[in-house]
């Protein structure tokens, strides 16, 4: 997966997807040398904003976290991440039915793993202590998510009606949005439990 290909992707249906279907990588490739490196940036960026500007961007937690407390954090949001990622793919899968397909286990992996992209590097926004740059870097990422599902349910679904391509898109695009909130609802418990064993 090249990410110099992001912007193309997320407003064509061929530039960028022909390519990534053309190397059909395989599923455990694409998760370890895309989706795990990927995903490293915004526990990474939340134990910098933690440690470095606290209460900058997050609520501030007192006495500040140590670095092993937001350590055990972003581990924790690492592994949650990763599994979200796989299960986003198994939905994708499911979902197929609305619309008529049986996609590919690896068509549905390749479209978990491409749309959470902006998202991931949205969180490199962490480096500017502003909780309105992260909130406009987060609702740009949204923005580029939905295109990016929107432009790669086409081509890697083989869907030639664009209306059940629609169709499709935005239920990829809500369950992703439920996955989101989930994964935030899982972070504020990993934060209170820590805090909880102080």
């Amino acid at each position: 997966m090249n990410t110099h290909n992001l912007p193309k992707m997320m407003f064509s249906y061929t530039d960028g997807w022909q390519d990534l279907i053309k190397a059909h990588p395989a599923v455990k490739r694409m998760f370890t040398m895309y989706v795990m490196p990927m995903s490293l940036i915004p526990p990474v960026m939340f134990m910098y904003a933690s440690i470095v500007t606290p209460g900058a961007v997050f609520p501030a937690v007192m006495p500040m976290f140590s670095v092993m407390e937001a350590f055990a954090v972003a581990v924790g949001f690492y592994v949650v991440e990763l599994a979200m990622v796989a299960l986003m793919a198994s939905i994708i899968q499911q979902m197929g039915e609305v619309v008529g397909v049986t996609p590919a286990h690896e068509e549905a992996f390749m479209l978990a793993a491409v749309a959470p992209t902006p998202l991931w590097l949205a969180s490199l926004a962490l480096f500017i202590p502003s909780l309105w740059v992260n909130g406009l870097a987060l609702a740009v990422a949204w923005v580029a998510s939905a295109a990016l599902i929107f432009h790669g349910v086409t081509p890697l679904f083989k869907l030639q009606d664009p209306g059940k391509a629609r169709l499709m898109g935005w239920f990829v695009l809500m369950t992703g949005i439920m996955a989101w909130i989930g994964l935030m609802v899982v972070m504020t418990l990993i934060l209170s439990m820590v805090v909880g064993l102080r």
